[in-house]
């Protein structure tokens, strides 16, 4: 039996809240940028090649019995590939490092004079997940897109238009999200002046075996990015989402 998804929310981004939310980019220019900016970003040939595909006569397919199966089986995919990468995410911030393929680097041993820097292997952190995520996130697109094509003429439409889709829009999305990270830095400085501020105040010793526990300064920035990379999860498996949920809404 498999999980029920998620609906998909295409107008409104989890990332572009706790964007704003961390003050790293504000919530309304986020949206523009990803949503709204979308018929900014297609050239003039794009949008004739778009304009062909939607204008563009279904095929008659054979009828497909295992329709049923292909949306489960896609929700399975879904579900599993969503789960490893989540729990991929998590186990990377665990504090011992479990086994990860990725993990946090190594805290300094004292507050940081160069934070530009110091920032820079958490910002390799990031980008690495970034890459990871893409990397596995694009197959199951591939074959979530064949089964739908396969299903019937309507669905292959669908299918068709989220490849030209992709193919605009692929690397302006890469180059949005790749923001995320540098926007980043300004919440990593922002912690590091904070607690050099309360040691200022209170005057008490610094220690930097206190900085990754609960309430430390480097623990509420590392669980900040960790809740930035879920949230750019739940963004990147937003469309392949929809193509299913056309999938089980077809199903007969």
């Amino acid at each position: 039996m498999t999980r029920a998804l998620p609906r998909t929310t295409f107008h409104s981004s989890t990332l572009i809240r706790c964007l704003a939310d961390l003050a790293l980019a504000d919530a309304a220019e986020s949206g523009n940028a990803f949503a709204e900016r979308l018929g900014e970003w297609m050239h003039f040939t794009d949008a004739i090649t778009l304009s062909a595909v939607h204008g563009a006569a279904p095929e008659n397919l054979p009828a497909v019995p295992q329709r049923p199966q292909a949306a489960a089986r896609a929700v399975d995919e879904f579900n599993r590939l969503q789960t490893l990468l989540a729990n991929g995410i998590a186990k990377s911030f665990s504090t011992p490092p479990g086994k990860a393929y990725l993990t946090l680097p190594t805290p300094p041993v004292e507050l940081p004079g160069d934070l530009g820097a110091a920032y820079l292997p958490y910002r390799r952190f990031f980008e690495a997940h970034q890459r990871d995520m893409e990397l596995s996130i694009q197959p199951l697109r591939t074959n979530v897109r064949a089964m739908a094509a396969q299903a019937s003429p309507g669905l292959k439409k669908l299918a068709e238009l989220d490849a030209t889709m992709e193919k605009i829009l692929r690397e302006r999305e890469r180059a949005l999200l790749a923001k995320v990270p540098v926007w980043l830095r300004s919440r990593f400085e922002q912690r590091v002046r904070e607690h050099r501020t309360k040691l200022g105040e209170t005057g008490e010793a610094d220690d930097p075996a206190a900085w990754t526990r609960p309430g430390g300064w480097l623990a509420r920035f590392c669980g900040e990015m960790q809740m930035l990379l879920l949230a750019e999860l739940e963004l990147r498996l937003q469309t392949t989402l929809g193509l299913i949920e056309a999938l089980q809404q077809d199903t007969p």
